[in-house]
């Protein structure tokens, strides 16, 4: 077990949405603070956040990110395919030689954020030993 470098702050600001926090998902950083790194390798999650110590370790993010980054890769290329086939008069091959490394490329880079949203989405409700905590009504404390 490796030892925090700064004590845990206990003055977070929790995220005021559901969107919020799956921004910070998205942007690889925790979901609870915002600012601690979410990944200590390019798919490896912290096991505790370094600023406000939530615990990460239980998440379990298994296939799903896999499956939104299939998703968004499919709807982000799908216009490009209609393109090259319409309007340009490609072999089949040519076409596979564009669409397969754009393939490739976008789901690298989709990934990691999607990753970083599924444990944003597991944080927000409380899923897989995660703590539901929500901003209270006058901003200040949890739910």
């Amino acid at each position: 077990m490796h030892k925090l470098q700064n004590p845990p702050r206990s003055d977070v600001a929790l995220p005021p949405s559901f969107g919020a926090a799956l921004l910070r998902g998205a942007r690889c950083r925790c979901p609870r603070c915002g600012e601690g790194r979410l990944f200590r390798a390019w798919l490896k999650p912290v096991d505790t956040c370094p600023v406000c110590a939530l615990d990460i370790s239980g998440q379990r993010a298994d296939d799903f990110p896999a499956y939104v980054s299939i998703f968004v890769t499919g709807h982000l290329l799908a216009p490009v395919l209609i393109m090259l086939v319409s309007d340009f008069a490609l072999s089949t091959m040519a076409i596979i030689a564009i669409i397969l490394p754009l393939a490739v490329i976008f789901m690298l880079l989709t990934l990691q954020p999607a990753k970083g949203g599924v444990i944003a989405l597991q944080w927000w409700h409380g899923m897989h030993g995660f703590r539901r905590e929500r901003l209270s009504q006058s901003g200040d404390g949890t739910e």
